[in-house]
């Protein structure tokens, strides 16, 4: 809902994307992705920088153009923080990376699929061809959650790619934001026998998904993102042993490998040639975010890494009012 009804509205236009990266992918989920893209009132994309929107778990981008009660949805923010001259105009694409899995951390598995190339080598020429915008030094992205921890790793590991990024409340630090649900999910397994088959049918059949199944899947998820086997159901092993919680100290340190706290090691540097770094989380997040969110300020910090960090008196939850500090802040640098 526009908070302004006289604000002039943007278009939203519908692309679709043919995938080779995703082809083969294990979990038998779609190549053909719909990314519906953004353009502000008064143009038609040609010269503007270019945002993508990347979602957290259980969601999908083209979620986000959707109409939202009781506040915007993102294009409706972004009439208002343009029209108000809050921020410069941008192009803003909105990539479906729905999985079977309910959610995607936007880098390449040989389970989920190569997410990481479809959103540089396929989406995004796909987008700046066709409304000629973009470009290097010109784009950007950003995501809450599992989006945030997409837009960071992205950042880190590809910033001739992209030139800014905004991570909302990503997932870092994996020892403190995964380990409980992880044990929690294998209790949870025991119902069906510890295995991730039955588990997986039972969760496909259920007319109604429970919290606790959802929780578990995303669990699922992780595992078949960070540490895929080809040889088990579906690329998901996990990296504990699913009777007595021990930990599997090799597959373990497999997840670990993509924990952006770990990963600022091997790859911060890269992340001086950004144009613009927002980092947020809410001093209350309940999967413990902030902790790894200020592991990775702090090492930023001390590389003397520019960036721009706050910490929000909140939770996990319906923080997109965030994007009203970050969303300006990328679009300004881009246009500079």
């Amino acid at each position: 809902m526009h908070k302004d009804r006289a604000v002039a509205r943007g278009t939203i236009h519908p692309l679709t994307v043919a995938s080779q990266a995703l082809a083969g992918n294990l979990l038998g989920d779609p190549t053909e992705r719909a990314v519906p893209v953004y353009v502000p009132a008064g143009h038609d994309g040609s010269g503007l920088p270019l945002l993508v929107d990347i979602v957290g778990f259980t969601g999908g981008g083209p979620s986000h153009v959707n109409w939202k009660n009781f506040g915007e949805n993102v294009p409706e923010r972004l009439d208002r923080l343009i029209a108000t001259g809050a921020m410069p105009p941008v192009v803003v694409a909105f990539p479906d990376c729905f999985t079977r899995l309910g959610g995607n951390q936007y880098v390449n598995s040989a389970a989920m699929g190569r997410w990481e190339d479809f959103l540089i080598d396929e989406m995004l020429p796909a987008v700046e061809d066709r409304f000629r915008c973009g470009g290097p030094g010109r784009r950007g992205l950003f995501g809450k959650s599992s989006g945030g921890y997409g837009a960071i790793v992205h950042a880190l590991r590809h910033a001739d790619i992209w030139a800014a990024a905004a991570c909302h409340s990503g997932d870092m630090g994996f020892d403190l934001c995964y380990l409980g649900d992880l044990f929690e999910s294998i209790r949870h397994l025991g119902k069906h026998d510890r295995s991730i088959e039955k588990f997986i049918a039972h969760f496909e059949a259920a007319p109604k998904p429970a919290d606790a199944d959802v929780k578990v899947l995303m669990i699922l998820a992780m595992a078949a993102t960070y540490d895929p086997d080809p040889s088990q159901f579906l690329g998901i092993r996990l990296p504990v042993d699913l009777a007595t919680g021990e930990r599997i100290a090799e597959r373990w340190a497999n997840w670990l490998a993509w924990d952006p706290v770990n990963l600022a090691d091997e790859f911060g540097e890269n992340l001086r040639g950004l144009k613009a770094l927002y980092i947020d989380c809410g001093t209350d997040d309940q999967y413990n975010l902030v902790f790894g969110a200020r592991q990775l300020h702090r090492k930023l910090e001390r590389r003397g890494i520019l960036h721009r960090y706050e910490e929000f008196p909140d939770n996990h939850s319906s923080i997109d009012y965030r994007m009203d500090e970050s969303l300006p802040f990328l679009a300004q640098a881009l246009t500079a």
